[in-house]
């Protein structure tokens, strides 16, 4: 669990896991479920978020020490083909995991974002007052509006993943068909399309996470 968790987290963590068995997966279930106990979907969607933006940062994390991994493998003469391989491969895999986790956590937020708006939308008919139905409305749309800049931001980081992977994919499977020293040449000339690969999507995961802390700072207001 990472450092810094909320007291709602925890309680979320420990009650989701006490529930998910009883709920089959049901999404309007588990919330309604969670309501009961007093954690509402804007605190799931905040926490969601957070999961997100956390899932970001530990992919950084990752492609960089593949990116390092990568240039101490074509940097260093005479390596051990084999072994540069399996080093090269692991880092794939990890990276690899990390950016399906992003995909994850951003498929999460979306789905209670989704309801959350939805159940708001849905409530503002019930406002006697139309000075007070206003009021939320525009509330509203101003959550919408901030919520669908950070997730444009999210999603155009989760997309940079992808020519990354699969480049990296590529220069992993040339090394296994051809543990030679001529492949690491090879390979030498592709470090720096990967390296640039690798720092445009630093940039725009640190875009996306500066657009999640806005979105979270704003919510909780």
């Amino acid at each position: 669990m990472r450092k810094g968790t909320t007291l709602m987290s925890v309680q979320l963590i420990l009650i989701a896991v006490l529930l998910l068995p009883f709920l089959g997966g049901c999404s309007k279930a588990y919330y309604g479920a969670m309501e009961k106990v007093g954690i509402h979907k804007r605190d799931i969607l905040i926490d969601r978020v957070e999961d997100a933006r956390d899932a970001q940062s530990e992919a950084q994390e990752q492609f960089k020490s593949a990116l390092e991994q990568f240039g101490a493998v074509v940097h260093i003469e005479n390596s051990n083909l084999k072994t540069a391989y399996e080093k090269l491969n692991t880092e794939y895999e990890d990276s690899e995991r990390a950016a399906a986790k992003v995909s994850e956590r951003i498929d999460k937020v979306e789905s209670v974002a989704d309801a959350l708006f939805d159940e708001w939308e849905d409530e503002l008919k019930l406002y006697k007052s139309a000075d007070l139905r206003r009021s939320s409305q525009r509330k509203l749309q101003k959550t919408k509006t901030r919520y669908n800049e950070m997730l444009a931001s999210m999603h155009r980081a989760e997309k940079s993943m992808e020519p990354v992977l699969r480049s990296f994919r590529d220069n992993v499977l040339f090394l296994k068909h051809n543990l030679n020293a001529q492949a690491i040449g090879s390979l030498r000339s592709e470090f720096s399309t990967l390296k640039g690969e690798i720092d445009g999507l630093i940039k725009k995961m640190n875009v996306a996470i500066e657009t999640s802390n806005q979105f979270i700072s704003d919510i909780k207001q």
